[in-house]
């Protein structure tokens, strides 16, 4: 009992530490990568290739004078980053990073938790992230703020239901909401990116919707809300609100590759977690590679796209697969 829960304590600090480090470097690979993509150098002066940067901007945003609008609501205004972050933190919990390992006698499983409806976790804790967002809005005191919270509500709402359907044939192609079954499965029937190309192409709309990134970032459009929800934010805790950002897109990242793309699956020349790895971050590349090539959506043809095509469509392609599964076609 003792051991199992140093192993946990382990492997929670173990996390906490690969996903903050994996938020830096992909936020200097985002800026490199836009740099590229843009004409440009990009970050490059601090240490050898610019490798020292997000040392250098973890260092400027903890000296940044912390800041706090009058007549804010001071307990939420404090507390909405955190929620973020947490919810952030939460969802790579019960994501399998690759196959247990046998140590000294023990096997440990590459995860903080295995429940039999991971998946379902997985999606709850994403929604609570929302939680952050309309809180920080609405406690700041500020117009723009508060329309950056409701903005990031009702786009939450309306994505989330595609991205619920979307994931609904996997799991009965799987026949289980098990995350590590799902990985199982697909090293008996093949990656359930063949069969579920579509439900993962609105998966994947859908998730750079959740993360509030471009083209869908119109909780913080500049151009209309200065900020949007973060606006009056400064310091600690705005760099708060940016870390739940990058970590929501290596978990979503990590729930694409383990529902659609078979998880730590692979040739056996490379440890499963190092083929784990490498499919996040080639999804953490397409996710950047979006940015810099598509502009910022409309608001009102945002809410349309979510409502009257991805819904339905996600929708009629689970009836097919229900039909498959059941054996109707």
């Amino acid at each position: 009992m003792i051991l199992q829960l140093i192993i946990l304590i382990v492997k929670i600090i173990l996390l906490i530490g690969l996903l903050m480090g994996g938020f830096a470097y992909t936020m200097l690979l985002e800026r490199r990568l836009l740099g590229f993509f843009q004409l440009r150098l990009g970050p490059n002066r601090v240490g050898p290739f610019g490798l020292m940067q997000p040392l250098a901007d973890g260092l400027k945003m903890a000296m940044k004078e912390d800041l706090m609008p009058y007549g804010a609501d001071k307990w939420v205004f404090r507390m909405a980053p955190v929620f973020s972050l947490f919810a952030a933190l939460s969802v790579d919990a019960v994501i399998p990073f690759g196959a247990p390992i046998h140590l000294f006698g023990t096997t440990i499983s590459l995860d903080i938790a295995n429940p039999s409806i991971g998946l379902l976790i997985a999606f709850a804790f994403s929604s609570l992230g929302i939680y952050g967002i309309v809180l920080g809005g609405w406690a700041s005191q500020n117009k723009y703020s508060l329309l950056g919270g409701i903005r990031a509500s009702a786009q939450m709402i309306s994505y989330e239901l595609a991205m619920g359907l979307s994931v609904l044939g996997v799991l009965m192609l799987a026949g289980t909401a098990n995350l590590e079954g799902i990985v199982l499965a697909q090293k008996e029937h093949g990656w359930f990116f063949i069969p579920e190309f579509i439900p993962f192409l609105i998966y994947y709309t859908t998730a750079i919707a959740e993360t509030n990134r471009t083209p869908f970032d119109l909780p913080e459009a500049e151009s209309e809300l200065v900020a949007g929800y973060h606006t009056e934010y400064s310091g600690f805790r705005f760099a708060m609100f940016y870390v739940a950002e990058y970590i929501n897109m290596i978990a979503v990242s990590g729930i694409a590759v383990t529902l659609f793309f078979g998880g730590w699956l692979g040739p056996s020349f490379l440890p499963p977690i190092i083929w784990f790895l490498l499919k996040v971050g080639v999804s953490i590349f397409i996710f950047i590679w979006i940015r810099a090539t598509f502009p910022r959506f409309r608001y009102d043809k945002l809410m349309s796209f979510g409502w009257k095509f991805l819904v339905p469509v996600s929708f009629v392609y689970f009836l097919a697969t229900a039909a498959f599964v059941s054996g109707v076609i």
